[in-house]
Order: structure tokens, then sequence, then C-alpha cells
């Protein structure tokens, strides 16, 4: 038996995998539902994520997983409506004609920020195809250094830098240039007349989930199983010791992997990860009533959230009995800070008196019911160098053999941690382990 510690994406990927190639798998989750940052809450109608999701184009390896499972029909491809909000105003800025008439940014500027994400080279006079197409050349560069190098101080101070700021905070001058590029060459396929399109599932991701959890066998997955230590005989696992509500079991193997965070490996196999990560505030807010037109709004000025994201123009609201879905969600670097340690009632009260500064025709009365979840590691912090402090996969060579590691820390979650990255975290571990074992 091989053990999956962590029932989440990349867990459940690596176990499906694992099956795949002929081993018997058991994965055990530590609380009582699968799915990690892909949790759902209940709505009229369809099911609707705790932390906001989406498909990019470019993610490729969840759609095959998709078509296999048999819910490829389900994944549909929508235009996801961006603007941003500045001085009171919402500026979309989906197309051509949108982005030329935003008047935040000179002609110029838009020149160059619009060659930027085309991933063209216009520095010298000549543009060059290839200057962007290793991300490792910038892994050093800080991002604002980079920016003002590569487009203008009007494009970082009047674009780049509020999403900066709202996205990581106060370690936003650590963040490398290469991270940035990574997302320019990770996002969507872009209709210049209409916008971009992203994917998402017809009933949200739990169709996708679900059939992953049926691929795997309910049998073989077991909710509310603390794994408590990873035995090692002779440099090697032997066993796994998971603790239920029934008390402690033992369980032997010869191979486990780690889905889960780094904090998880270095508890059980003393493995340290030197990866910073942020927390995340993500509140669903339902609503009688439409907020905006948008579903992506950046804001321009300091804001006691990072985004609204509006669900409901992005799918229709008749998915979810007619309400409206609004997500207000913000990052946190310092379990410090104010909104880590507000309660849910005073986040709510403050996320909402904002909304109302920025909206004053906003009527609070159309606010049926705000969810709030927390999250204290939601997302690395892609610091300069961070592709030393990676997880290797195979840690046969750092702890023990049969130790492997599909979580967040891994290569596949740079430089955009996604859906699609853990699944491809769970391939890797488990083609390692089925190709050893032909060995």
């Amino acid at each position: 038996m091989i053990a999956v510690v962590g029932g989440g994406i990349a867990g459940l990927a690596a176990a499906y995998r694992l099956q795949q190639r002929g081993h018997e798998v058991q994965v055990f989750e530590a609380t009582d539902e699968v799915g990690g940052l892909a949790a759902l809450y209940e709505t009229p109608g369809d099911p609707i994520e705790k932390f906001y999701h989406h498909l990019s184009k470019s993610e490729e390896t969840i759609v095959e997983l998709a078509d296999e499972l048999g819910v490829g029909h389900r994944l549909e491809w929508l235009i996801g409506k961006n603007a941003y909000y500045v001085d009171g105003v919402v500026h979309p800025l989906d197309t051509l004609p949108q982005i030329a008439a935003y008047p935040h940014m000179s002609f110029y500027d838009k020149f160059r920020l619009g060659m930027l994400t085309q991933e063209i080279d216009v520095r010298s006079g000549i543009p060059k195809f290839d200057t962007y197409e290793n991300l490792e050349d910038f892994e050093h560069v800080p991002i604002k250094q980079f920016l003002l190098d590569h487009t203008t101080r009007g494009v970082y101070e009047n674009f780049f830098e509020p999403l900066l700021r709202a996205k990581f905070g106060s370690r936003m001058d650590d963040v490398s240039a290469a991270w940035l590029l990574g997302r320019i060459k990770f996002r969507g396929e872009r209709d210049l007349l209409r916008g971009e399109y992203l994917g998402y599932f017809d009933g949200g991701f739990a169709p996708f989930l679900n059939a992953l959890v049926d691929a795997v066998g309910r049998e073989n997955i077991t909710t509310g199983a603390r794994v408590q230590e990873v035995g090692v005989d002779d440099d090697a696992v032997s066993s796994v010791t998971v603790e239920t509500a029934d008390g402690e079991t033992t369980h032997d193997t010869d191979s486990v992997v780690v889905a889960a965070m780094p904090n998880v490996l270095e508890d059980l196999v003393g493995y340290e990860c030197d990866i910073d990560f942020q927390g995340a505030v993500c509140a669903v807010v339902t609503m009688d009533e439409q907020l905006t037109d948008t579903y992506w709004l950046n804001i321009g000025h300091e804001a006691p959230f990072g985004a609204l994201i509006e669900h409901t123009n992005f799918v229709p609201p008749e998915r979810y009995g007619g309400q409206h879905l609004l997500y207000v969600a913000s990052y946190i670097q310092d379990y410090d800070e104010w909104l880590w340690q507000a309660d849910d009632q005073e986040v709510r009260e403050k996320w909402l008196d904002h909304i109302g500064e920025m909206f004053p025709e906003f009527d609070r009365s159309t606010v049926q019911e705000v969810r709030i979840a927390r999250n204290p590691r939601a997302a690395p912090v892609y610091e300069r160098g961070y592709l030393d402090l990676v997880v290797p996969y195979d840690l046969g060579d750092d702890v023990a053999e049969g130790v492997y590691y599909a979580g967040m820390a891994s290569r596949a979650q740079y430089p955009e941690r996604s859906l699609n990255g853990g699944i491809v975290a769970g391939y890797e571990c488990a083609d390692r382990i089925a190709k050893k074992k032909q060995n």
C-alpha cells in the first residue's frame, strides 16, 4: 500500500495516477472533507467554491484529466470581464478600445504594457521575441526594477504597483520578475474584441472533484484522519501512523506522498522548507442584486481587501437559484495583521462599509449572507531565488527512500499556484514511484 497524506487535488491526483499504474493506495485527509482549497459552500442551485476558481487556457493537464473522468463535456470557456477601479470609476480593460480609453496611462505606456503582455521586448527599438522565454533568467531580478527597465514608470506606478501591493502587501518588493512573466505566460486566450476566456465547469468544480473521488474510490479515502508519524527502517519508509476519532492505527507502506503544505512535511519527516506563504481571507457575499457588470475588479487604491470578484458576472446567477455571488478577497503576510485577528463579523462590517464607499448606490439590505473562509497558507510568496527553495518531488536523498512531496511548495506550482499545478505535482510523484517499482 502507498500512503497519500492529504486529500486535496494533488493528493487525489497522485492516488488516481498510482492506481492507473496498478498500485494500491490509501488517502488520509486530516479534515472532514476532501478538496483542499476547492472546498464548497451550498447555494439554492449549484455549489460555490469557498475560494474563487477558474481555469486558464494554458492549464492543459486538468482539462485532459476531466476528459478521462468523463466530465470534460461540462467544462465551459466563458468570458471573464476585467476592470480597474480608479478614483471612483470602473474602467473596463478587456478589449483594445477599452484599453485605449483608459485615462490613467499614456499611449506610450499602453504600448509598452501591450508589448510586455505579448512577450515582445522592444527596448532596443527592434522587436525581440525570445527575451522572456526562460523564466529562470529573471529569478533574481526585483519586479520593480524589471518593470521600470522593460516598460515605463507610468506602467509601474499606475498599473502594476497597486496590484502588487494588493497581492503581496509588505512583501511586494521581494517578488521576482520571473513570477510576473510566469503570470503573463499562464494567462489564457484573449479575444481582443470581447475579453479573456476562462474555464469553469457546469456545476462548479464539484462535478470534477466528485468524479476524481469516485475514480480513486471512496473506500480508499479516509477523512478525519491525521497522519501523525512516518516510520522509517534502514533509511526507507516502512509505515504511517494515523489518528482518527477511533484512535491510532499503523499501516505498512513502502512509499508516502505528502500532498500537503511544507509544514506538514517538516512535522512528519523533518524536511525544512524556507518558502514563505501568504494567508488568505475570502468572503462569499450573497446578494439579491448585481453590484457591477465586471467579473474581476482590481482596485487602484489602498482598500481593506485586494479585489472584488463577482462570480455571477462570469457564471449566470440562475445557476445559483437567482443569487448574486461576490467574492471579496485579501491576502495577509503577517498573522498579527488586523484582518487575520478580526472575527468574521468585524471583517464583514469593514468590507461591506468599504464597498459602500466605493459604490454609493450599494444597498446593504440586498446582502443576504456573508460567508468567510480563511487559509493560513493559501499561496507562496514568489520571492527572488524561489526556485532554489522548492521541495523536490523525490526526497529519497534528503530524507528517506520512499518519501515524495506533491504539495504547494513543489516545482509544479511555479510560477503560480493552481489546481492544474496540483495535478501535475501529484502525477510527478506517482510516475516516480511507479518507475522505481518497475526497476
